[in-house]
């Protein structure tokens, strides 16, 4: 059974760092892209940052220049990297794993159980 369990969110000021970790579990063959996703209260799950197994990444305008995506393929993880932290970054954040194969044959895409970034002013 595939689990996605993220870890690093928590409480920081306005301008400070934060780094989440995700790492995927289980009989996993390969995953296409990983993603970091939002939910801030009141509104709709929103893309963050994904990356494919290959290395490229893609960005929401918002955090481009800010965040930094990467991913370990050995380990089946990916992180985040937040740097200049602001108050609009509040939300619970994601990890996503896109087509992932497991060893019986079965695809599916997977999410994390979400972690709170919060963001003071």
């Amino acid at each position: 059974q595939v689990q996605l369990v993220e870890s690093g969110g928590g409480l920081v000021q306005a301008g400070g760092s934060l780094r989440l970790s995700c790492a995927a579990s289980g009989s996993i063959f390969s995953i296409n892209a990983m993603g970091w996703y939002r939910r801030a209260p009141g509104k709709e799950r929103e893309l963050v940052a994904t990356i494919s197994s290959g290395g490229r990444t893609n960005y929401a305008d918002s955090v481009k220049g800010r965040f930094t995506i990467s991913r370990d393929n050995a380990k089946s993880a990916v992180y985040l990297q937040m740097n200049s932290l602001k108050p609009e970054d509040t939300a619970v954040y994601y990890c996503n794993a896109d087509s992932l194969i497991d060893y019986n044959g079965g695809l599916g895409d997977y999410w994390g159980q979400g972690t709170q970034v919060t963001v003071s002013s």
